[in-house]
Formats: C-alpha cells, structure tokens, sequence
C-alpha cells in the first residue's frame, strides 16, 4: 500500500481505513489541557509519554512557527494555512485553495518562515492547477496573516505525476532555504530523475530565496558536484524525501525517504556532509539494487531501513532535542503512514541502534514538526495535531 493509496482511502472513506494497522489501539485515554486550558483527549501510552491536542483541521500535513512567536501555523493540505495562537484562538492565515492541485499527493505541503528575527517572509510549497511544483514567497501581515498580493514566485519545477512530489521546506543552520523534491512520480524513476544532476526531482535543493529576478537562487559555497548539474542541487538519488530535518543540536542531515515496494529508508548524514551526497536512488532501493542501468558506486546507504510489512510509507521526524521529553534525548523520532506507531532509535553515521515504538499511535501520520523551543509535533492526515509531551 502507498501513501497515495492511504490518502484515496481516507478521502473516500472519510480516513475510517486510513491507515494499514489497527486505528482502535489498545491504549488508554487521558484528559490533558492544552494551551488554552481547554481539555482534549491524550493518548496515554501506559507510561509517560503521551499526546497533547492541538486541535483538529481539515487534513493537517505540518506545523510551522514564526521565530519569536508563540503561535502556530497548521498547513492543510487543500490549500489553507490555520494559525493557532497560544490562547487557543484560530484563524486562517491564507487560503490558496482555487490554485492548488491537492489530487494524491498534491496539495500545499509546507511553510517555512524566515529564521532571522524580526522577518515577515514566509515561503510555501504547493502544486498548482498544472501538476507543477512552486515555491512561493508571502509577506506576513500585522495579525499574522499571509498577505496574497505580496505573493512572489521564488522557483518553479516542472512535474509529470500526481506523486512523489516531496513537498518540505525547511530552513537550515546556514539560514538559507532546503527544499525536497520527489523524483517526479508513477514507479520506477521512468524518467531516471534521480542520478540524474540536472533535474531538481529527485534531490534536495539548497538556495537563497531572497534573491531576486531569474534564476540566481544558489548561495556561494554550494556544493558544485564537479562542476556538473543544476546549481540547487545539494543531494541526490532521493524517490521521494517527503520530510527530513536538521539536529539542531549537531546540524546533522536526516532524511525519511519512501521506498518503491520493499523498503522504507532513513539517511543520515553529520553536519555538512550531505553536500553533494548521493543516497542511492533509483541505482538502489534502501540497500538494495534497483535498476540496472543506473549507477550510484559511491553513495550513501540509509542508517535504518524497514520493510512494507512493517508499514508503506515512511514519515522522517526529528533528532529530539526538547528538554520537556528526557524519555527521547537524542532519540530520532518517526513514524509511517499506514502504520501510525511512533518509533524512535539513536542516530548516527553507519547504522541505526536501539530501534523501538515509543507507545504512541497516530494513525494516518502524515508529518512531524518542531517548533521553536524544540518541541514535537505529528499530524494525522484525518484532522488532528498533536503534541508530544512527557
């Protein structure tokens, strides 16, 4: 089953068969208060970790926060933006949705806002009408909205599928813009975006949005792949990155990347190192050869990888780093799609160690987020996000 299959079944469904495992686990039922002293349902996992209530949207796929505020702002994949604000009030931020394409895995995927302080630019990823990926610019407004007529096309890819569209933005240690990008979708890397340098599918990029006018995106320094390929290009040989993340205590790279039909990966890369990093793709799946006629001598293989009857679609979170959960210092935080139990396993460079459900469940698990203080956060494609606290 892939991610786009559990997406179908849960828009026709009404996200009832959602995910692969059982919705209906075995856990127990606490009454937490969230921020605005309002009491939601936790899940207890019989121990201390549980999940806090936000609140629940209309099929969430991140969370995001403005550096120096409070509140948050929950991506839905239709094409809305909700901020929530520390009160517990809510109000819509943007809503694109007559010009995003949200078929399969289309939609608005992420946000990410300008890390320096004081900035009012926030950047958005999001299919449109067409089939074709978009980077976007928006000037926040004084109450916390997107300003539509401040909008700014920052970069623009074409696609051929209604999969495999990767979809995250995240600002890096260097403060400058890292984007994922699927391999363009179907199966198999028909077009063999993967290897290939001078696709932007396939990779994660790595630019300079602030700059303006053509296609000048590419900071000094960025890797140069020996001179080959398209200058965004900051790794490759990646189906389908739909999220990765930055330790932000060691600035290690670490990527959940959706396997094909045997097996769902995780990179892991230390600080710097994904410059010009090759992860296989479509050469290798996981570990495992793939197309013959693509070769990867030199890349890297994943540090933990898990085959389909253990889940269909990775979902990559967080090194966590939040002091509020001691249970999961240092512990890479994850999830899959179909499955929706949380796992964690120490990270680091060769192989993975440790690897083990943390007792939580999310089912339809489409993201993880992290907030300014470190905090974690999982959405589930059926309406609710949730924090996990300890």
């Amino acid at each position: 089953m892939k991610w786009v299959a559990g997406i179908v079944a849960a828009a026709t469904l009404g996200f009832g068969l959602a995910a692969c495992g059982d919705d209906e686990s075995d856990t127990q039922a606490d009454v937490t208060e969230n921020a605005a002293g309002n009491t939601d349902t936790a899940t207890d996992a019989g121990g201390k970790l549980r999940l806090e209530k936000v609140g629940d949207f209309n099929q969430p796929v991140f969370v995001a926060q403005q550096p120096g505020s409070e509140d948050l702002y929950v991506v839905e994949k239709e094409g809305a933006v909700q901020r929530v604000g520390a009160d517990g009030s809510a109000s819509t931020a943007l809503d694109i949705g007559g010009e995003v394409s949200s078929e399969s895995e289309q939609g608005l995927l992420s946000i990410a806002f300008d890390p320096e302080q004081g900035s009012n630019l926030v950047y958005a990823y999001y299919t449109d009408l067409d089939g074709n990926q978009n980077v976007v610019e928006y000037t926040l407004t004084e109450d916390g909205s997107f300003d539509p007529a401040s909008r700014r096309e920052v970069l623009k890819m074409d696609d051929f599928a209604s999969n495999h569209n990767g979809g995250l933005l995240m600002f890096g240690p260097d403060d400058l813009l890292y984007i994922g990008t699927g391999d363009g979708g179907i199966a198999d890397d028909p077009e063999r975006n993967g290897q290939d340098l001078d696709s932007l599918l396939g990779k994660i990029l790595r630019i300079d949005p602030h700059q303006a006018g053509g296609r000048p995106y590419t900071p000094e320094g960025a890797p140069s792949l020996a001179g080959q390929g398209a200058p965004e290009v900051y790794s490759y040989g990646l189906r389908n990155p739909w999220r990765f993340s930055f330790d932000r205590e060691t600035d290690a790279l670490v990527i959940g990347d959706v396997g094909q039909s045997s097996l769902e990966e995780i990179d892991y890369v230390p600080a710097g190192q994904g410059a010009g990093a090759n992860f296989g793709w479509s050469a290798f799946e996981g570990d495992e050869r793939f197309n013959e006629d693509q070769e990867a001598a030199d890349h890297v293989p994943p540090v933990f990888a898990y085959g389909r009857e253990s889940g269909c679609s990775v979902t990559g979170g967080y090194v966590v780093r939040d002091p509020g959960l001691p249970a999961l210092e240092g512990r890479y935080l994850y999830g899959d799609f179909c499955e929706g139990d949380l796992r964690s396993f120490v990270p680091g460079p060769g192989k993975a160690s440790g690897d083990e459900s943390v007792g939580l469940d999310v089912p339809s698990l489409s993201s993880f987020a992290e907030d300014n203080q470190g905090r974690i956060y999982a959405t589930s494609l059926e309406g609710p996000v949730f924090r996990v606290v300890q």
